[in-house]
């Protein structure tokens, strides 16, 4: 058999896409599978995922009956067994804008909703959409790396800009400034965070749609993590500045309502000022999903029924198994050297956590340590480098208790048994005022690191705009 580069004198038969290595490389889904391609097939212990936000597999975290009599009278009905229209089906757009509203000093309508297959697609629609040669867009540092992959595949230049995570991961809102120009398309705000669980106050998101507006860029504002908070800070979303500047929500079912695979979201423009329909945005989103599929029509025929009979108790019950969970990861995380949690998450369902690799005799970094947990004690949990931050770890908290206490004995073994001599449990250095020390010295690390990092991208001498 003739090689496939021999066709077409010397021609080669077929070449892939290049722009989507990047893509893959930096993706949550990639990372996992990395890591459980380490894991150790003899080891009879059940493998803990603590890598991904998804809650659905446990029992406890079952979605409510009325999603399921939703999507079941929805079969039943044989009313959405069609094609569906390009956004989505009236009724469904409508639930979702009446929804949405309900948190809004303004009502939103059908005509402002999209409905997309997940939050994922509403990211691609709307990068894809503001795309443009040579344009950037500014992502969170750490942040969901969705993001920087559809920025990469549209030629869209990344701008990273930090979470400051000595002021509960706020945003670096003079980084913002710095960062942006004449052709900046958007600045990326995810509220819940992912990875970080933070929960923004109302004065911070004024204070972010001011700098927006200031700099004449739109918010796209992910809040797939909307109301899952457990803290202080109630969840404000960004659409209640719509009128300050102009706001892309993105959303789905998949988070609140636990039903990820179901593949229902929403792209939902909050621009009562009009500035986003003159640059005729929405006939632009409306071309893209032309090109793109659409959510399942019965999923859209369920969507009025969830979102208006779902009972608050539902939510109170999910919210009260997140807090106890994060109560008990929080506690855990204190009675392992290497690991240092520096602020307890308020929403989402994530923690993020330092790791000290000095502290460890035979671990390079955040991913050696989740490649090697993997193989020994069959527990995954994402690295912090797939988020932007190497030596950070991402473990999540939305699984079953006596699953997530097992994960945690394990991740104590793991690294008492590859700690120095000097760190072993025991020693004064596991004591309660090492830990506070070595949460003072990571917080002005990242602040010295932040400033070279400013000095190397603003500076002149480094050929950079000013």
């Amino acid at each position: 058999m003739s090689s496939l580069n021999n066709v077409a004198a010397g021609k080669k038969f077929v070449r892939r896409n290049e722009k989507l290595k990047p893509s893959t490389d930096i993706s949550i889904g990639g990372a996992l599978d990395t890591l459980r391609s380490h894991l150790n097939v003899k080891d009879e212990r059940p493998t803990i995922p603590l890598g991904h936000g998804d809650p659905s597999p446990f029992a406890c975290f079952r979605t409510t009956h009325v999603a399921d009599d939703a999507l079941s009278n929805a079969v039943k009905s044989a009313k959405f067994n069609s094609y569906v229209p390009v956004g989505g089906i009236l009724p469904a757009r409508r639930s979702v804008a009446e929804y949405l509203s309900r948190d809004l000093p303004y009502k939103l309508s059908p005509e402002d909703v999209f409905l997309t297959s997940g939050c994922r697609q509403a990211i691609e629609v709307i990068i894809s959409v503001l795309s443009y040669p040579g344009a950037n867009i500014l992502i969170p540092k750490p942040g969901y790396p969705h993001y920087d992959s559809c920025a990469s595949a549209n030629n869209l230049k990344i701008r990273h800009f930090d979470l400051l995570p000595e002021k509960a991961w706020e945003i670096d809102l003079e980084a913002v400034e710095a960062l942006s120009d004449q052709n900046t398309v958007a600045i990326v705000v995810i509220n819940p965070g992912n990875p970080c669980g933070n929960v923004y106050t109302y004065d911070h998101l004024k204070k972010v749609a001011e700098t927006a507006k200031g700099l004449g860029i739109p918010v796209i504002s992910d809040e797939v993590y909307g109301h899952l908070t457990f803290g202080s800070n109630p969840f404000v979303p960004m659409g209640v500045f719509g009128s300050t500047v102009p706001v892309f929500t993105l959303g789905s079912i998949s988070k609140r309502w636990l039903v990820p695979g179901w593949r229902l979201g929403w792209l939902v423009i909050t621009d009562p000022n009009g500035f986003l329909k003159e640059a005729e945005i929405p006939s632009s989103i409306k071309q893209y999903l032309n090109m793109s599929n659409n959510p399942a029509s019965v999923i859209q025929g369920a969507v009025p029924q969830i979102l208006e009979n779902t009972k608050k108790d539902f939510f109170e019950n999910t919210i009260n198994l997140l807090r106890e969970a994060l109560d008990i990861c929080a506690e855990e995380i204190k009675e392992i050297a290497c690991i240092t949690l520096l602020n307890k998450p308020q929403g989402s369902m994530f923690v993020m956590v330092k790791l000290n690799t000095s502290l460890l005799k035979d671990i390079t970094d955040d991913l050696d340590f989740c490649i090697k947990l993997a193989k020994e004690e069959s527990v995954i949990i994402l690295p912090g480098v797939v988020l932007g931050l190497k030596n950070w770890l991402r473990i999540t908290f939305s699984i079953d208790i006596p699953s997530l206490k097992d994960a945690l004995r394990r991740i104590k073994s793991f690294c008492d048994r590859h700690a120095k001599p000097q760190y072993l449990p025991g020693s004064k250095l596991q004591s309660l005022q090492f830990h506070e020390a070595v949460e003072s010295r990571i917080k002005c690390d990242m602040k010295v690191q932040r400033y070279l990092d400013y000095i190397f991208h603003c500076h002149p001498m480094c050929g950079l705009p000013n």
